[in-house]
């Protein structure tokens, strides 16, 4: 029956009246939409699509109007004035190649979108956990409190009837004075916890975090998502992107390289000779023209191919980095999670032979009045392993949540 009670104070404590509990799935969702990192993300990856309209187009025409100040003196008349119109043209798959590196560029960008989703949800899982850990050492202590009352009025008693010293008494107060200041630390404890919690989320910092009030023991095969980690790392396909943008251009420089051409027309504004009378006398003049560039001067040119291959082979030596820090983070968090869980198991089994041993105590004292600072020891000792299945549990979550971070599992 005290089980019972003590079991559901907890849950009113972890689930306050009045509050409808968020499941981490609900709160990933509202993370994703609020955050403003992923929101400047999504925005920088829209802002690159831009940039595929801009390079593929061509340059401005270019229009041109001229007035003779002096008119130029011509067989069918005076020239006026005169109106151009041009046309340049780069070599021809230029602007095809200059779409590609735009193209993906922003391919790279909507993978380092979803980088940062991804660490995202893994922050908020890495917050939301030990918040179920305080929550969950906050209401162990305040059952083994409970415990602690009722080991007193039983020291009492047994004092009364003369089978136990004052000083069973003294020492369960000593006890119950330490774990209410414990509490109240932990209790303190859970304010930055929720505040970055809410920051995670762009929420008010004040905003009520309803967690969940227990977590089952994690069960998954031996080389989790492996062959994961580098085919569905976004960072990675990022990298790719940027190298066969590197690619491109390369092919960019080679092509602005060599000559541009242009078309154009010339619009002579022609006057009437008034001294005598000539074959299309006024008429005015039409000129259509072709030009070409001449890119003699070779350095730029070759700088820009130079500059575009070496930026690939640095994107090259920095991928071959990002997969060694992967499979070094893999090694590193499959460890903590397969440590945690052996930690969950061996715990597990201490705290029911360690019930078994209390009962037995407790019952023994009850008779006698001997060994009480046993009984106590005994107590303190299961909640120690108590307090530690809970923070292995958060351990083991966490450990997960990087794995799937590492491995780029989408919820």
């Amino acid at each position: 029956m005290k089980t019972y009670i003590i079991n559901i104070i907890g849950c009113l404590l972890l689930f306050p009246i009045g509050l409808q509990a968020q499941t981490l799935e609900e709160y990933l969702k509202e993370a994703s939409e609020n955050n403003p990192t992923i929101k400047s993300s999504y925005a920088t990856f829209e802002a690159s699509l831009q940039r595929v309209s801009q390079v593929n187009a061509l340059p401005d025409p270019t229009i041109s109007f001229g007035y003779f100040i002096s008119p130029i003196e011509t067989r069918v008349g005076a020239q006026q004035a005169k109106l151009s119109l041009s046309q340049m043209f780069p070599w021809f798959g230029t602007l095809k190649a200059k779409e590609d590196v735009a193209t993906l560029q922003a391919e790279a960008k909507y993978n380092e979108f979803l980088n940062d989703k991804n660490e995202l949800y893994y922050k908020v899982k890495k917050a939301y956990y030990p918040l179920y850990e305080i929550n969950k050492h906050i209401l162990l202590m305040k059952e083994y409190l409970a415990i602690l009352e009722t080991y007193k009025q039983l020291a009492t008693t047994s004092v009364s009837n003369g089978k136990a010293s004052m000083t069973d008494v003294i020492r369960v107060d000593i006890m119950i004075d330490d774990m209410k200041t414990d509490i109240r630390l932990l209790e303190d404890k859970l304010t930055p916890y929720t505040i970055s919690f809410n920051r995670l989320l762009n929420r008010p910092d004040s905003s009520v975090i309803v967690v969940t009030d227990s977590l089952s023991s994690i069960a998954i095969n031996n080389q989790y998502r492996r062959d994961s980690l580098l085919t569905s790392n976004p960072m990675l396909k990022a990298i790719d992107s940027k190298i066969e943008a590197t690619n491109s251009m390369v092919e960019v420089a080679k092509k602005s390289g060599l000559p541009k051409f242009g078309v154009g027309l010339d619009y002579a504004f022609i006057s009437e000779r008034t001294d005598m009378n000539v074959p299309d006398n006024g008429k005015n003049a039409f000129m259509p023209m072709v030009s070409m560039s001449l890119p003699i001067f070779r350095g730029k040119y070759k700088a820009s191919v130079e500059e575009a291959e070496l930026m690939r082979t640095s994107l090259e030596h920095k991928k071959e980095s990002v997969e060694n820090t992967l499979f070094s983070k893999y090694e590193m968090a499959w460890f903590e999670l397969e440590k945690a869980e052996q930690l969950i198991t061996l715990y597990n089994s201490q705290m029911v032979k360690t019930e078994q041993m209390v009962d037995l105590l407790y019952v023994a004292y009850g008779n006698s009045g001997k060994d009480f600072e046993e009984v106590l020891r005994m107590q303190q000792q299961l909640l120690k392993y108590q307090i530690a299945l809970a923070t292995s549990t958060t351990k083991s979550y966490v450990a997960l949540a990087q794995l799937d971070y590492i491995t780029a599992k989408s919820e």
